[in-house]
């Protein structure tokens, strides 16, 4: 799920009678939590993000959903990595913006990619539908959608340069079983997920990454940033994207 460590009040103002912005309500039901519920937002760059209301936070940042996921993961992330092909591993397809930025960049670099990604609560048809990236992105809308209808847990042929695997599981209990040389790290905020980063969690990363593979992330925390360095990475501070001072990029070897 996609979402970065910032403040309720960085997302969403409380909304008001004179709120402009177009706002749908839905409703996901889910085996852990009960019921919670999921807003369409438009954010500043015109591309839609997701706020829930369970976890308090937003896929994205209000001050632009694709702007920010390609800042920290296609530009600081996909287009630093030099394999070809590129083995990627993300943590928390959510909207399915990044794979679907990186499906498009991949095409422009001619780069074949392996992409896995991991969630345990997929967002409904409606909501995806909704989001309406293909419309902002100008892209075809059939592969925005083939990745979110393909099925979960198999090894998928989107085309002749880009396979998708959706793992439906939990990051903690999954057993890894590939080796990626990327890793887009776009799980909810340490504040609101915290279990996600453990030590331990990048640990199990670090040893699923090639040598010299690379981890990117929104979150800038200094507590992140030194666990990264204790479990054998190499850190950097990024400038990070609209609205936020600083991301982090981490390195393997």
């Amino acid at each position: 799920m996609a979402v970065g460590s910032r403040p309720l009040t960085a997302y969403f103002p409380l909304l008001t009678a004179d709120c402009i912005l177009p706002t749908i309500y839905c409703s996901l039901l889910t085996s852990k939590f009960n019921l919670y519920n999921l807003f369409i937002k438009t954010t500043s760059d015109g591309s839609k993000t997701i706020f829930s209301e369970r976890f308090q936070e937003g896929y994205h940042s209000v001050n632009g959903a694709v702007t920010e996921s390609m800042h920290v993961f296609i530009n600081a992330g996909f287009k630093e990595c030099a394999k070809n092909p590129v083995n990627i591993f993300e943590v928390g397809f959510g909207t399915g913006l990044n794979a679907y930025l990186t499906y498009i960049e991949s095409g422009k670099q001619q780069v074949s990619v392996n992409y896995h990604s991991i969630e345990l609560f997929p967002l409904d048809d409606s909501m995806i539908e909704t989001l309406d990236y293909p419309a902002f992105l100008s892209f075809d809308a059939n592969i925005f959608r083939t990745l979110h209808h393909a099925p979960w847990n198999e090894q998928v042929v989107i085309s002749p340069k880009f396979q998708l695997m959706k793992i439906k599981a939990d990051l903690l209990k999954v057993n890894l079983t590939d080796q990626y040389d990327l890793v887009y790290f776009d799980a909810f905020s340490p504040a609101q997920q915290p279990e996600l980063w453990e030590e331990s969690i990048f640990i199990k990363l670090y040893q699923h990454l090639n040598n010299g593979g690379i981890l990117t992330t929104y979150c800038a925390k200094g507590d992140v940033r030194r666990s990264l360095k204790r479990v054998g990475f190499v850190t950097e501070r990024l400038q990070g994207p609209p609205g936020k001072h600083e991301m982090l990029r981490a390195k393997k070897g």
